[in-house]
């Protein structure tokens, strides 16, 4: 019976075309708008590394005092008013203590690559200072090779670790393990490549404009990056700097700690409260100095990755996705009531109830597949226009995936449904006898 009723229903909108053609386009825009927000909000919501979010953290420690951020800049920062960073004495000393299974102190910076073909000119690269465990601590995938290890940190190795975009630029995609390339004015020696790896947000560095850009090209050791000095990406100084930035008050440190259990959690966060008290009693805060230990997901939304913005948006667009819905009733309603004295013959002729009601709904469901289907397309051309807002991370933040697909055609099919049952009941309850005329 599904096949005759859908029949009736192509037949149906075949015949008032124009009529059909305005319902699905009110329900596409509806279904174009709302996808489009949806589909920015699912990944910037969305857990970067889902199989170990709940294991990461990353610690805090006041070193401001009561003082804290000076009023021009508290806008930069969240209400507690805690660094969201480290200075690099605290980082250093929690690597020394390695309380946790596997940690990494880190930060950003950039550097000159000269590629290896005398026919390329030299670029300006992203890099991420890091240490050994960040490779197996945040899952990265290896095209070739693997990290550096611990001994080439304690090193100082120049060893480095590229992201495949950059190993096809310079190596043209190429195994380049052990092959040397020049950084600056050093050499360094290809230690692995990165495969396809691009967490959203990219949790590890939420610092400056950051979440959701594409991830370094080029990964080096914490401890050759501070020897040589590479400039720190992101440093805040409210107080004296002095003669060296490495034992100055300045915050510029991501650090991540990997903690597998509860228990490790909790003896890691009362390790930062002892520390905190050593450094008050050692003279360096004369406050009690405030500590914070959260983890990938708590990280995100103190952070307020996804703003009030973004998840308005969200609520208009859904909201205009009713109204739109809306007026697919009314339509729907004018459609079926104009074709009433054609279901009362049908109706006179021993057509069911029932019958009239499942070929109605048959009709609103295909109108909204073929909605939800256009929708999509208003959705790619929105999450395209998109890319001006979000240019830094274009490529993940403005696509559509299969799930995203499965989303706006169920959401077509379903609304359309719902929104055409009052008119399906309507055109259901047409009595033969009110609206056939014996001439």
């Amino acid at each position: 019976m599904f096949g005759y009723h859908l029949n009736l229903a192509l037949r149906s909108l075949r015949h008032n075309s124009i009529l059909s053609t305005l319902m699905i386009v009110v329900v596409a825009v509806g279904i174009g708008a709302s996808m489009t927000a949806l589909a920015i909000f699912r990944v910037m919501a969305g857990d970067p590394i889902p199989r170990k979010s709940v294991q990461l953290f990353t610690p805090q420690i006041d070193n401001l005092g009561p003082a804290g951020v000076p009023a021009p800049f508290r806008r930069h920062f969240t209400n507690d008013q805690l660094p969201l960073t480290l200075t690099y004495i605290d980082a250093m000393a929690l690597m020394r203590a390695h309380v946790a299974r596997r940690q990494a102190a880190m930060y950003a910076t950039t550097i000159t690559v000269t590629p290896p073909d005398p026919q390329q000119l030299p670029l300006r690269v992203p890099v991420r200072a890091t240490y050994a465990d960040f490779f197996p601590m945040f899952a990265v995938p290896f095209e070739y090779g693997g990290p550096w290890s611990a001994a080439d940190d304690d090193a100082h190795a120049p060893v480095v670790v590229l992201s495949r975009k950059l190993n096809d630029r310079l190596f043209g995609g190429r195994n380049s393990v052990g092959r040397t390339l020049m950084l600056g004015t050093d050499d360094y020696r290809v230690a692995g490549v990165i495969d396809d790896w691009h967490p959203v947000p990219r949790f590890y560095d939420l610092t400056g404009d950051g979440s959701f850009s594409d991830p370094e090209q080029i990964f080096m050791p914490f401890t050759l990056a501070v020897q040589r000095q590479l400039p720190q990406g992101y440093l805040s100084c409210f107080k004296s700097t002095g003669p060296n930035v490495l034992q100055s008050e300045c915050t510029w440190v991501e650090f991540w700690a990997e903690l597998p259990t509860t228990a490790a959690v909790r003896g890691y966060r009362q390790f930062l409260q002892n520390y905190a008290a050593a450094q008050r009693q050692s003279g360096r805060f004369n406050w009690p100095a405030r500590v914070a230990l959260r983890d990938v997901r708590q990280w995100l939304v103190y952070n307020h990755v996804v703003n009030d913005d973004v998840r308005l948006l969200v609520l208009v667009s859904f909201g205009f996705l009713v109204v739109c819905l809306l007026n697919a009733l009314g339509l729907m309603l004018a459609k079926f009531l104009r074709r009433s004295v054609q279901i009362a013959i049908r109706r006179a002729l021993g057509a069911a109830r029932g019958a009239i009601f499942a070929q109605s709904l048959v009709e609103a469901g295909v109108i909204g597949v073929a909605g939800g289907v256009a929708g999509l397309g208003l959705a790619v051309l929105g999450l395209t226009d998109a890319r001006g807002l979000f240019p830094a991370a274009a490529s993940v933040l403005t696509r559509l995936d299969g799930a995203d697909a499965t989303i706006a055609v169920i959401l077509g099919v379903s609304a359309t449904v719902l929104a055409g049952l009052y008119p399906t009941w309507r055109a259901a309850r047409v009595q033969p006898a009110w609206r056939l005329k014996i001439r």
